[in-house]
């Protein structure tokens, strides 16, 4: 297929580029559909006249339709934007990248997705469903699902759609609570998935940083326990990957705290655990859930992170443990590579 792409830009450069401006169309209309042309062209940042045109030309191949509420993806639509994806990752040479960070991190599968998440929310959604699908390609029936939290992960579980092997699954989440917006707890997301997909899920109701103490109290609680045992034997990890600073931050952590994340060029954070760049542990939380330490052979462990910004942070979790899977964006994909 890449000499096919090649050939074809070489040729014919322009049907290249309407490809892609017809393929981002194709894409924006699935994540928020129904949407309507003035909102298209903003998102887009196309002239209203530009869009005007183009959906036009979709409507008239019957891949979009209109209603009152404003455009959507025709079934057929829907079938060649699945068939352009492959493609179209050749063309934005997407397909070489992933290969890239495969070889240099470690990473059994890298999958890219188009732009940057800090800039654009709607990545952060494409990211989503390709996360989506990756767990859809590889759960079986009665499959243990733990999930973390965060905005990536609350994006993913919006891209949720039933599935039937999906629905005999159980969603439980992968750590206490963090102290922060609802919809970004674990608790939350996991339910997320879960009513989406049509599973059953179990709620940890207990704190996300606890003392000692409390700690050595709280996992002998029998309720506690069980949610605890129920999550060891989960087979699936779906977690992402955060700035260390910004963590810290989002926990309301006291300023010695922070002072020693900077004197330790602390980068990344996941399960508790904040990373310098070169993927040494420099601080762990205690924390009631699953620990860095419990992600043996039996568990799948999809990591999801995107941006620009994020690329040093990906870079030292994966220093210290490739995932079995990377979803990420073409923006962090870039930095990665770049990344020493």
């Amino acid at each position: 297929m890449r000499k096919l792409v090649n050939i074809q830009k070489q040729l014919v450069p322009d049907l290249v580029e309407t490809m892609q401006k017809r393929y981002r169309m194709l894409q924006f209309v699935h994540l928020k559909q129904p949407i309507g042309r003035r909102s298209l062209a903003v998102n887009l940042q196309l002239s209203e006249r530009v869009v005007r045109g183009e959906v036009t030309f979709l409507k008239d191949q019957r891949l979009i339709s209109f209603n009152t509420a404003g455009m959507s993806l025709t079934r057929e639509g829907e079938t060649v934007l699945v068939q352009l994806e492959e493609m179209m990752k050749e063309i934005l040479g997407l397909r070489a990248l992933e290969t890239e960070l495969e070889q240099k991190l470690g990473v059994t599968k890298v999958v890219i997705v188009p732009g940057n998440s800090d800039e654009e929310d709607w990545v952060k959604q494409e990211m989503g469903q390709a996360c989506v699908r990756e767990l859809k390609s590889i759960i079986i029936p009665s499959s243990v699902v733990a999930v973390m939290g965060g905005t990536t992960l609350a994006a993913v579980a919006q891209m949720m759609t039933p599935d039937p092997k999906v629905s005999q699954s159980i969603f439980v989440p992968a750590r206490g609570g963090l102290g922060e917006r609802v919809e970004n707890q674990a608790n939350t997301i996991s339910a997320e998935f879960a009513d989406r997909a049509g599973a059953e899920y179990r709620l940890m109701h207990v704190p996300d940083q606890l003392s000692e103490e409390a700690y050595s109290s709280l996992v002998l609680e029998p309720s506690v326990k069980e949610i605890l045992d129920l999550i060891k034997t989960s087979r699936i990890l779906l977690h992402g990957i955060g700035d260390a600073t910004r963590m810290a931050a989002r926990r309301s952590s006291e300023e010695p705290f922070m002072n020693k994340l900077k004197r330790e060029h602390a980068v990344a954070e996941a399960f508790g655990y904040y990373f310098n760049q070169t993927g040494e542990i420099i601080h762990k939380q205690r924390t009631i859930g699953l620990q860095l330490d419990e992600l043996d052979a039996g568990k799948h462990v999809i990591s999801v992170a995107g941006g620009a910004s994020k690329a040093n942070a990906i870079a030292a979790y994966m220093k210290h443990r490739p995932s079995d899977v990377l979803i990420t964006d073409e923006a962090a994909a870039k930095g990665l590579l770049h990344n020493e």
